[in-house]
């Protein structure tokens, strides 16, 4: 792979930063000195607050790992030796010492630094990702591959604590701690990942970080062993043992690890022998480091969750900046509604993974917190989990992004479809979602979901028939998923007592002739803002249709439209493969019908504001009314018969 920046290297000016601007490789920080890695780690901080608070990203978890990253870039060298950031979002120190500082004001716009690692964007950056918990495997990986080449390189990864709520993490534990795979595994343990961790290991670090008995009872039995003369070998032993009672290291031990900690990760110098003494021992080795979420700067060490993800902000108070006012997100519709479902029926529970905000479910958790479940950042346990709630007689609601609920794929068949379990899935974040990228963005989810048996999949035009496909979701006794885009709505008024939909039917909006514009989702409103564009052009005034329903397809309205219009137009903003535009196409084959399907293009799409992609991706209504015309006035290429 040929490494390269996207954009051009500017060589940095601002005095802000005079020790960090000297650093065009992470060889260089090697020549410091004691005092001058602490300054770096003042203009790193400071760089990283200049920066987020104009383009937003993921501030606490980068301010946090400032000086681990510091650390292992001073005792390793990169990229021979390779560092590996679980999911990335705490890596913005690491692309500071890695030669883009010059860049770093392009932080998630379009075209610009990824907010994650991206391969192609540096040679130091080993890994992209985007999801949670992978590193450890592919650290394992690495070293394997090393070992088999007579590779000298060092392998090390960092994971946040949060993401050992994911199972992933532990398979790959499990591996290379039967390989005896020589990998160093930072963990960051900041008691959150997005908001504050959930589960049963949370709780032991959290024991061990807050219960100053607990500490003070093992500190006195330490030094107790050390002062009995002659007890050698044996104290060291009994020493040991104590781990297995006052620290999480016997349970990283078990599985093969030698465990070194916890360390103070915001000591360089701690955090440097710690990384020198994992190295030299050429096995696998867990350093447990404790740091501090949006360490040295106050608003983001108050309020982490909102700081994790943050929106641009006035650097000096942290206060976001003012947005104007409109409509409400489709996220903040959903969340109220599920509350009113839960206070009509007691059967209805609503569960997570690890984005209790972000899904909306903070609503529900604060009226009914024991129907309320956040299981971490394990998607996979989440649906299972519903199902077992499904069985004992609940209604599950099932509240995950789109580009998440991919990685529960075979729970989802194995577990609730085969078994028909009546679990709702409230896919957020269907489409495009902006400035995260290509591993967030939505676009994947009917394609992999449209061919399981006795699914129902449907998608609203606006957030009011959110509201009652909700309402009818948990009224059927299978499977069901209902889709919806990050942001706001279009303003739609919401019923305090919503309706029930009939299965599979789309409605027709506005009757015409000629070309039949049928939107799924999101894609009714660039087919409704598309429509007067056609006619200005044409004379003719299309049809606008909401088809509601993927699965099952409106078939009888599907064919009805093909025998009365010359062109059926589909649009979504899912991709083309495996759509609601192949479903129509699937319906027709053999008809003869002229079919344009209008979505997203077979390629991963970067990061920029959700407005820019998807104009970038020809999905705009004027985008749209000019792909229809030309396929009604020329027979365009891209119409297929069916």
């Amino acid at each position: 792979m040929e490494y390269r920046n996207r954009i051009e290297v500017v060589t940095p000016t601002d005095p802000a930063y005079p020790l960090l601007s000297r650093i065009t490789d992470p060889a260089d920080v090697h020549a410091l000195d004691d005092e001058q890695l602490e300054q770096l780690a003042a203009d790193m901080r400071r760089a990283i607050i200049d920066t987020v608070s104009k383009t937003g990203g993921h501030l606490g978890a980068s301010l946090g790992t400032i000086e681990l990253t510091i650390a292992l870039h001073a005792e390793l060298e990169s990229p021979r030796d390779k560092l590996i950031w679980d999911v990335g979002h705490q890596a913005y120190g690491h692309k500071l010492l890695t030669g883009r500082l010059g860049q770093f004001g392009t932080l998630r716009q379009h075209r610009g630094l990824s907010g994650f690692l991206r391969r192609a964007e540096s040679e130091h950056d080993i890994i992209g990702a985007g999801h949670a918990s992978t590193s450890i495997s592919y650290a394992a990986g690495l070293a394997e591959a090393h070992r088999l080449s007579d590779d000298a390189g060092h392998v090390a990864c960092v994971i946040g604590d949060g993401a050992l709520t994911g199972g992933m993490a532990y398979e790959g534990l499990n591996q290379a701690g039967a390989l005896g795979s020589p990998i160093t595994v930072v963990l960051n343990d900041n008691g959150m990942s997005i908001g504050e961790n959930v589960g049963a290991l949370s709780s032991m670090f959290q024991k061990v970080r807050y219960d100053k008995t607990l500490s003070k009872v093992r500190g006195e039995l330490e030094r107790g062993l050390a002062r009995i003369p002659g007890v050698g070998d044996l104290g060291g032993a009994m020493k040991d043992a104590t781990k297995a009672f006052f620290s999480p290291g016997h349970l990283f031990e078990a599985l093969g690890f030698a465990y070194i900690g916890p360390v103070d990760g915001h000591d360089i110098g701690a955090m440097r022998a710690a990384v020198r003494l994992a190295v030299r021992m050429g096995r696998p080795v867990l350093i447990h480091a404790k740091t501090v979420k949006g360490k040295g700067y106050g608003p983001a060490e108050a309020d982490t969750e909102a700081m994790h993800g943050a929106t641009p902000f006035e650097p000096e108070s942290g206060k976001a900046e003012s947005s104007p006012g409109g409509p409400p997100s489709y996220t903040s519709v959903f969340g109220r509604a599920l509350v009113r479902e839960a206070e009509n029926d007691p059967r209805v529970v609503a569960i997570t993974a690890a984005m209790l905000n972000g899904t909306g479910l903070d609503k529900m958790m604060d009226r009914y917190p024991e129907r309320t479940f956040d299981v971490g950042i394990a998607e996979q346990h989440a649906v299972v989990f519903a199902g077992g709630l499904a069985i004992a007689g609940k209604r599950p609601v099932c509240a995950i992004y789109s580009t998440f609920l991919q990685r529960a794929f075979d729970p989802i068949i194995h577990d609730i479809a085969i078994q028909q379990l009546p679990v709702v899935f409230a896919i957020d974040r269907g489409g495009l979602v902006g400035a995260d990228g290509a591993t967030h963005h939505g676009v994947f989810d009917l394609a992999y979901l449209r061919p399981i048996p006795g699914f129902t999949l449907m998608a609203p035009k606006d957030e009011g028939e959110l509201v009652d496909m909700l309402h009818t979701a948990l009224r059927l006794d299978a499977p069901v998923a209902l889709r919806y885009p990050r942001g706001a709505g279009r303003g739609a008024p919401v019923s305090a007592t919503p309706k029930e939909i009939e299965i599979g039917r789309g409605e027709i909006l506005d009757q015409g002739s000629g070309v039949a514009l049928i939107g799924y989702g999101y894609g009714t409103e660039l087919a409704v803002d598309a429509a007067p564009m056609i006619e200005a052009v044409t004379g003719e005034h299309p049809t606008v249709v909401n088809a509601r329903f993927c699965k099952p397809l409106d078939a009888e309205l599907m064919h009805e439209l093909a025998r009365e219009h010359d062109l059926l137009v589909t649009v979504e903003d899912h991709m083309r493969q495996g759509g609601f535009g192949s479903a129509v196409l699937e319906e027709l084959a053999g008809t003869g019908s002229r079919v344009l399907c209008i979505g997203l293009p077979d390629s991963f799409i970067e990061q920029g504001g959700r407005g820019v992609l998807l104009e970038e991706a020809d999905l705009t209504a004027s985008q749209v009314a000019t792909k229809a015309v030309a396929g009604i006035q020329h027979g365009a290429d891209t119409v297929l018969r069916a």
